[in-house]
């Protein structure tokens, strides 16, 4: 019986409960940030994606520009018996974001798959909005032609091996057409 007294009071070895609990603690921080991690750089990827094919769509429009030199015009428009007519192209955004993202169209959105066949991520919702400048505007601030363009992104979110809701955001770009001489 003194034996075990002698064993309950030693303090040796105290330290080892509270080092587990501070490791667990860090591995489960970790995994947290490294999960908000991965959500900013998918996030970051599709915006990029999405501003790389609005600026094809803002150089497919190129060649319907007006090229007023002189007078520093920055719109898609045409001459047409005698005057000029709107001429705008919105280009093939999602057909470029298959291309660079690898999507594949799924349900009405295009969906990313991982390797083991689980959903990365999903897009849909595109608007694309084209504003012409104005023909006899010049190229002063705002006057340009620019292609704005909106899409919906949604993330899978998992933490602990169970599926928490989804990451669901807009993603907005911009890309704008000025003529250099």
């Amino acid at each position: 019986m003194t034996r075990l007294r002698e064993i309950l009071r030693d303090r040796k070895g105290n330290g080892f409960p509270l080092a587990i609990a501070i490791t667990l603690a860090l591995v489960i921080i970790f995994c947290g940030i490294s999960e908000y991690i991965r959500l900013l750089i998918i996030a970051q990827g599709v915006r990029d994606a999405v501003q790389t094919a609005v600026i094809s769509t803002v150089n497919d429009n190129y060649d319907d520009v007006y090229h007023g030199v002189r007078e520093g015009y920055s719109g898609g428009y045409q001459p047409m018996a005698g005057d000029f007519e709107e001429s705008l192209d919105y280009g093939d955004i999602y057909g470029r974001l298959e291309e660079v993202l690898g999507l594949s169209y799924q349900g009405g959105t295009r969906v990313k798959f991982t390797e083991d066949g689980k959903t990365e991520f999903r897009v849909w919702g595109l608007d694309v909005d084209i504003e012409n400048a104005p023909l006899a505007g010049g190229d002063r601030a705002g006057n340009r032609f620019v292609a704005n363009c909106e899409i919906e992104l949604e993330v899978p979110v998992s933490f602990g091996g169970r599926l928490l809701p989804a990451m669901r955001i807009t993603v907005a770009t911009s890309a704008g057409y000025t003529p250099r001489f």
